[in-house]
């Protein structure tokens, strides 16, 4: 099936997005400061959202996971808050695979109807679904009170007087108890847990520290870590079986996709394994978060995932380039790495996990996204992500409770984003308290991802990178501009980023290999329009003579030549 659109993920956290209380305290409860609700992506926020280019939305912290918010009046088990990072709780110490978050509900009892009408509303506006799942690691009180009936829950099972059992859903330290030192809560009301279990992030010892994962447990997948990561997947272990029936669960909810947390943390036999049996009963995609280069391959031909996230290739290059600190023309040698799986790799500026655009710890402000959001949504046909607020330039520098000033939009911690606020404008989304500034960023980002989803160059057009050419160009600076062209059929787009802060006069040369590459004539005449402006003319490219425009500070040109007879 030919591909008609470009896929673009629109990243966001429900318990922030719609919550507009502006009145916030550090560390503040629900009660206090608030909570967003599947209820607040109305019809008329998700139409912007479309608007703005996306065509998926990652809906972040859907599943039920640990908090210091008591719902024990539901017949959910009350959280330990030792074992909680943040009065919310971090959405990747999953509490109950079977459940959505409590919070989200507008009525707690019919928590997974709203999920189900969100669903079904977002589909409506045309966009898909994506959640998470969480395969490596669970809340350490897990505990599924709304499991199938025939479903042992994990752990029940297990045989705790042994480190590692492949039938175990947990690895084990038999013997200790888990010591937490950072604990401030006297005997009387600490947290017990013997055996202790071993903690998400590999941490084989009863003595996690406070930058562990020491919120969560991790799952047995047939790893004997101890023992030379023997595996022992014959017959086929527990786990898997529990982990299949989940995926299953949510994809009968007509979800369109899965982002598999830490997917590199689980062997990459176990995907191997579930995706297909999952493929085969719906039509789900899978993103798996990898950071090992070395291990692309094996989590996309063996592992069958459809994306990876490109986070130690383009967005810490372009991080670097968008700082300073790097120069442009390393670009190259990011899509360079990835050669025959460029089209499987997700790009990204921003998520959950790393620091704002606009942070004082990035950029200092949001203009510098505007050339890397050039180069990582138009550079190929793969998809692109963006994160709730980015748009708005949301410098992410609230100091909210457990997480820090730290540049990030907390995912432990009741709050929310001004920016947001003023966006929503008491859900009306007309934008009206955004200042000119922030204005001008959305439209910006919008025109560039309607670029994407517009333009058969982008998304499903040939690639050539010319910075190459032009490294010993004196009107070209490789440090600070990067240029790339994409073709298809008569139409050839080409884009050229600037990274530097004041505005530029280049002349890009254009050799002769291009021409023959792509497969136009050089010197041939063509219909220009410059796409973020809309002005028109009549030129051409040719490698006789280089092209001259000028580049916008932080921004870049689209320039769009069509070929077609006129």
């Amino acid at each position: 099936m030919e591909q008609n659109n470009k896929m673009v993920i629109y990243q966001v956290f429900p318990r922030w997005f719609g919550n507009r209380q502006s009145q916030l305290i550090k560390n503040g409860d629900k009660e206090t400061n608030g909570v967003g609700k599947f209820s607040d992506f109305t019809p008329e926020a998700l139409a912007k959202i479309k608007e703005l280019g996306a065509t998926h939305i990652w809906y972040t912290g859907i599943i039920e996971h640990a908090t210091c918010t008591d719902y024990s009046a539901y017949g959910i088990r009350k959280d330990h808050p030792t074992v909680v990072k943040g009065k919310a709780g971090s959405p990747y110490a999953i509490k109950d695979y079977y459940d959505v978050d409590p919070d989200l509900a507008d009525n707690v009892p019919e928590r997974m109807h709203e999920f189900e009408a969100l669903v079904k509303r977002t589909h409506e506006a045309g966009l898909q679904v994506i959640i998470d799942f969480v395969p490596n690691h669970v809340a350490r009180q897990y505990e599924s009170d709304v499991k199938p009936p025939y479903e042992k829950d994990l752990g029940q099972a297990d045989n705790t007087t042994l480190s590692f059992d492949p039938n175990n859903n947990f690895y084990y330290l038999p013997g200790d108890a888990l010591h937490l030192s950072f604990e401030t809560q006297t005997d009387e009301n600490a947290y017990h847990e013997f055996p202790a279990k071993v903690t998400g992030n590999d941490c084989f010892t009863a003595y996690p520290g406070q930058n562990d994962w020491y919120e969560t447990v991790k799952l047995n997948y047939g790893v004997d870590y101890l023992n030379g990561r023997s595996r022992h997947f014959n017959p086929i272990p527990d786990t898997w079986k529990k982990m299949l029936e989940i995926l299953l669960f949510w994809a009968d909810k007509d979800i369109d996709g899965f982002r598999c947390d830490m997917a590199e943390m689980v062997p990459v036999e176990f995907w191997n394994w579930v995706i297909p049996k999952v493929k085969r009963e719906r039509k789900v995609c899978f993103i798996a978060e990898v950071y090992n280069p070395a291990e692309y391959r094996s989590y996309l031909h063996t592992g069958h995932f459809d994306y990876l996230y490109d986070k130690v290739g383009l967005y810490d290059t372009l991080r670097a380039v968008m700082r300073g600190e790097a120069p442009a023309c390393r670009i190259t040698g990011c899509w360079q790495a990835l050669e025959g799986i460029q089209h499987n790799m997700l790009n990204f500026l921003e998520n959950h996990d790393e620091q704002r655009i606009a942070s004082a710890f990035f950029a200092g402000s949001p203009e510098p996204g505007i050339p890397g959001m050039l180069v990582s949504t138009l550079m190929h046909t793969n998809p692109v992500m963006i994160y709730s607020g980015q748009e708005l330039g949301e410098p992410g520098m609230d100091e909210e409770g457990f997480s820090g000033r730290d540049g990030r939009t907390t995912i432990f911690d009741y709050w929310s984003l001004e920016s947001l606020r003023n966006w929503s404008n008491n859900g009306t989304f007309d934008g009206a308290r955004l200042t000119d500034g922030q204005r001008q960023l959305r439209s910006r980002y919008q025109q560039i991802l309607t670029i994407a989803q517009t333009e058969p160059a982008v998304v499903k057009g040939m690639f050539y990178d010319l910075t190459y050419a032009n490294l010993d160009n004196p009107h070209f600076n490789a440090h600070r501009h990067y240029v790339f062209l994409r073709k298809h059929e008569n139409d050839v787009l080409l884009v050229v980023a600037n990274f530097s802060e004041t505005t530029q006069t280049v002349r890009i040369r254009i050799p002769d290999e291009v021409f023959n590459a792509l497969g136009f004539a050089d010197n041939q005449a063509a219909r220009l329009t410059d796409l973020l402006t809309g002005k028109q003319s009549i030129s051409t490219l040719t490698s006789a003579c280089p092209f001259q425009l000028s580049l916008p500070a932080y921004s870049g040109r689209v320039i769009k030549f069509d070929y077609a007879p006129f």
